[in-house]
């Protein structure tokens, strides 16, 4: 015969048991779903600024600042498996020093229930957009794209890079020290 805690410890484990069968087959439902959808990115205004570099202990790197325009509906990304997105603005160009250079410039988290529509005119950076040298003045390569984490109720965290993306350059010379 069993005692009280033998059932009681019966019930617990046949419930975790359960409860973890029922999470996989969430998971499940939406593992294969690619969240992909289109985002329009443009630039409205960049220039390059030569200034002091104190942290890298050089004498001067480039700066460059940036206006954009970034238009996306991300609602259709969210389903009951989504609890928020982390979105992030990146910039990837090419210098002679590093073939790879990504940078964050904008995050902003939508969480569930909020609108998921972005329509955002002529938006500042929200990070410093720093290049470990001269490799902003003249460049025509650099390629901003969207990309979101998903973070689940259940599963793993995937990380989305937005359909479409946006090719700019900065100019030859350097702007004055006035923004």
């Amino acid at each position: 015969m069993n005692t009280f805690l033998a059932r009681l410890n019966t019930i617990f484990a046949f419930t975790l048991t359960v409860m973890a069968v029922l999470t996989f087959l969430c998971f499940l439902s939406t593992a294969f779903k690619l969240n992909l959808t289109k985002v329009k990115l443009n630039t409205v205004k960049a220039i390059v600024k030569n200034v002091p570099d104190y942290s890298q202990g050089r004498d001067r790197s480039d700066l460059g600042f940036l206006t954009f325009d970034l238009q996306s509906d991300l609602n259709e990304v969210f389903n009951w498996n989504c609890k928020q997105l982390f979105l992030f603005l990146t910039a990837e160009y090419e210098t002679k020093n590093n073939a790879v250079n990504q940078v964050v410039l904008w995050d902003k988290i939508i969480q569930r229930g909020e609108n998921g529509k972005l329509d955002y005119k002529s938006m500042h950076t929200k990070y410093y957009f720093w290049d470990d040298g001269h490799g902003l003045k003249a460049n025509n390569n650099i390629t901003l794209s969207l990309s979101w984490n998903i973070i689940p109720n259940a599963g793993g965290l995937p990380l989305v890079k937005g359909d479409g993306s946006h090719t700019f350059g900065f100019p030859n010379e350097y702007a004055s020290s006035r923004v």
